[in-house]
């Protein structure tokens, strides 16, 4: 037999998906994959059901279908603060996966450098990899998750074509700062790289922190494209429905690698999604208000079990620390926590580029009564999972 692609031969499967696979053979309340187990704004639903009865399954345009575009380029331009061409500057894909992978080959041949925070959501390093390209890790050093700016310069000065950016970031619920996001880009501009940011998260951002669209910062538009995703704004992740936002002739080459990598995102469920899109900032106020009683009441859960965690600024996961319990693999911990005591969380050591083992994360994006069900059953987790000898105390 021939050889296959020496590029893949490390991957392995998504951690994260097989965490959910792990907590449905145990029955465990899953708080690993980051998916809503409740409904979106019925205004979708509705339009759904109507959009079941009409003329809207074939093919769409290839990089998304006109209203859409339009809706889109409407609500972003008046959020990131500048207009938006619907036909020149968007591309619909294949929710944000889709998005950061077509912006990776978009921008990195083989052989280039792309720099990239750590922790990261799982997909970045791998979407370097797929692109031949050498992922250069930058820390974001706990606990408080920020980069030392030397550091970052280092890598800059290894000349990479592009910086992965996720803001607010996933895992460790980070909002950057618009200091820190200065320094990124003058960073860029000094070693003319581009940065594509994931910025899925962008209406799930906690008082006293705000969120800043890279692209708005001064003379960022023109190296920058915005991934982003309808997903987690509107609870409708299996949707798969995803954006990129890119300078015309940046967009002008990523509707081509899109169009080759998966023709279009789903015709009905384009169209579904538009009431959506002009919703009010009451929709966004209120959404901001659920997932902060959702953070307030998993974390003061937390709390009250005296169990050690990260506190987000934005997104809806937590990082648990579990080095009371002794364990030498993270992986094996949270394996252990699905089988014993019923709760489905991620290693922490799937998102980072250092040996961290000692860190899980759980997603809060759940219904009341699920939350209540995780810490009731997290309540045995000592009793369940006792700790092991030279733990510390």
């Amino acid at each position: 037999m021939l050889n296959l692609s020496a590029r893949t031969a490390g991957f392995t499967d998504s951690v994260i998906r097989r965490m959910t696979r792990i907590s449905s053979q145990y029955g465990a309340v899953n708080l690993s994959q980051g998916f809503p187990d409740f409904n979106p704004p019925q205004a979708l639903l509705d339009r759904l059901a109507e959009v079941s009865r009409e003329d809207f399954h074939q093919y769409s345009v290839t990089w998304g279908a006109q209203n859409l575009r339009e809706a889109l380029a409407e609500k972003q331009s008046r959020y990131m603060g500048f207009p938006i061409d619907p036909n020149g500057e968007i591309t619909v894909t294949c929710g944000s996966t889709e998005a950061m992978m077509a912006a990776m080959m978009t921008v990195a041949d083989p052989g280039d450098r792309v720099i990239v925070f750590s922790p990261f959501y799982e997909n970045y390093g791998a979407d370097t990899i797929l692109c031949g390209a050498e992922p250069i890790y930058v820390p974001l050093t706990p606990p408080d998750f920020r980069f030392d700016p030397e550091v970052l310069e280092d890598a800059f000065r290894r000349r990479p074509k592009a910086l992965i950016l996720c803001n607010p970031s996933n895992p460790c619920g980070r909002v950057f700062t618009r200091e820190e996001l200065e320094i990124i880009a003058a960073l860029a501009a000094k070693y003319d790289a581009y940065v594509i940011t994931d910025e899925v998260y962008e209406h799930i951002v906690y008082a006293p922190h705000r969120h800043t669209y890279f692209a708005s910062l001064p003379g960022m538009r023109e190296r920058t494209i915005s991934c982003s995703s309808l997903s987690k704004t509107y609870s409708i992740t299996g949707w798969r429905l995803g954006y990129t936002i890119a300078p015309p002739e940046i967009t002008d080459r990523i509707k081509k690698v899109h169009d080759f990598l998966t023709v279009g995102a789903a015709a009905p469920l384009q169209e579904a999604v538009i009431p959506g899109l002009k919703f009010g900032q009451d929709y966004y106020d209120g959404l901001l208000a659920e997932y902060t009683r959702k953070r307030d009441l998993f974390l003061g859960g937390l709390d009250g079990l005296k169990l050690a965690h990260t506190t987000p600024e934005g997104a809806y996961y937590v990082l648990l620390d579990i080095s009371e319990f002794g364990y030498d693999s993270d992986l094996r911990f949270c394996e252990d926590l699905a089988r014993l005591a019923g709760v489905g969380a991620v290693p922490g050591s799937s998102f980072f580029r250092e040996p961290v083992n000692h860190l899980i994360r759980f997603h809060f994006a759940k219904r009341d009564e699920t939350l209540l069900d995780a810490l009731n059953r997290l309540e045995t987790l000592r009793a369940k999972i006792p700790a092991r000898p030279g733990a510390p105390a």
